[in-house]
């Protein structure tokens, strides 16, 4: 008996494999069939396309998506706020129909953005990143304050303090892992690792329309405060900052976010106890901090 042992554990992983290859097909339709519901748009910009959502009225917020992102990580993040304000939510460059201009830097993310708001007739914006997303945000805030009217930051990627004497090359999942079915094997580990649900894995499908943007965040994005430290004089900002964090974010470092706001020449940081990298349960207390900080700074 004892020699078909290993020949059973073989069966039993290969039909376990089957049926999460199944189920990996089937989150992957409906996860198609949910991004069809955005109704998004196309800009045909100068040097290509990128797809964006516009939705509401009022003043602009421009949000900023992290990685494994695009327009519907971007509109999600804002969608309680679109009642009261017009939220633009475009995929970042190599996510969901967004093209990517020269090598992808966040400087270049912010052209491209500053590309789409005159394309849509928008003079001013209120720019709202999350994770990833904080760099490109800041670059657009230092390099267009005539185009901004306020920075807010949800655990965001952050600048360090000092110069680094070194930083990574790569920072982010290693490009085999980025397809549908090795992050779906990899979901049930997201609470233990990232402190995330594993539902997670819903929003970040199809990963194959994703995977030039990961890849670009990791590899650009990501190492871009670190790597040209120079080009990111915080303490020049001209526009006011709203910061949330929470302590248990295991993903961006909240340790480094407190160190770092010393920088942020008018800031307001909103600190919270748990939420992790989402800032889970906390929507409340996050629109009501965000609509006083648009009204304090509405022109």
């Amino acid at each position: 008996m004892g020699k078909y042992i290993p020949a059973c554990i073989v069966l039993i992983i290969a039909i376990y494999l089957f049926v999460q290859r199944a189920r990996c097909n089937a989150e992957v339709q409906r996860s198609k069939d949910r991004l069809a519901t955005y109704r998004a748009n196309a800009a045909h910009l100068s040097y290509g396309d990128m797809s964006y959502v516009d939705e509401g009225e009022g003043e602009v917020i421009l949000s900023v998506h992290g990685i494994f992102g695009g327009y519907d990580q971007a509109y999600d993040t804002c969608k309680e706020f679109a009642k009261d304000y017009r939220i633009i939510a475009p995929s970042r460059f190599g996510y969901l129909g967004s093209d990517v201009l020269g090598n992808g830097a966040p400087a270049e993310q912010a052209a491209a953005y500053v590309e789409l708001l005159n394309d849509l007739g928008v003079e001013k914006v209120y720019l709202l990143a999350t994770s990833a997303g904080g760099s490109v945000a800041i670059r657009f805030a230092l390099d267009y304050p005539e185009r901004t009217k306020g920075l807010i930051l949800y655990c965001s990627a952050m600048p360090p303090v000092t110069k680094p004497e070194r930083c990574a090359e790569y920072a982010g999942p290693p490009a085999f892992l980025c397809n549908d079915y090795a992050m779906f094997l990899m979901s049930p580990l997201f609470k233990p690792i990232m402190g995330m649900e594993p539902s997670t894995i819903d929003s970040m499908l199809p990963i194959g329309d994703r995977k030039q943007g990961v890849v670009l965040d990791a590899s650009i994005t990501n190492p871009d405060m670190a790597r040209h430290f120079e080009d990111y004089p915080i303490e020049d900002l001209q526009v006011p900052t709203l910061i949330f964090h929470a302590k248990d974010d295991r993903l961006a470092s909240y340790a480094d976010t407190e160190r770092v706001i010393p920088r942020f020449p008018d800031c307001t940081f909103i600190s919270f106890e748990s939420g992790g990298h989402l800032l889970s349960g906390h929507g409340e207390e996050i629109a009501k901090a965000v609509s006083e900080f648009i009204s304090q700074n509405d022109d």
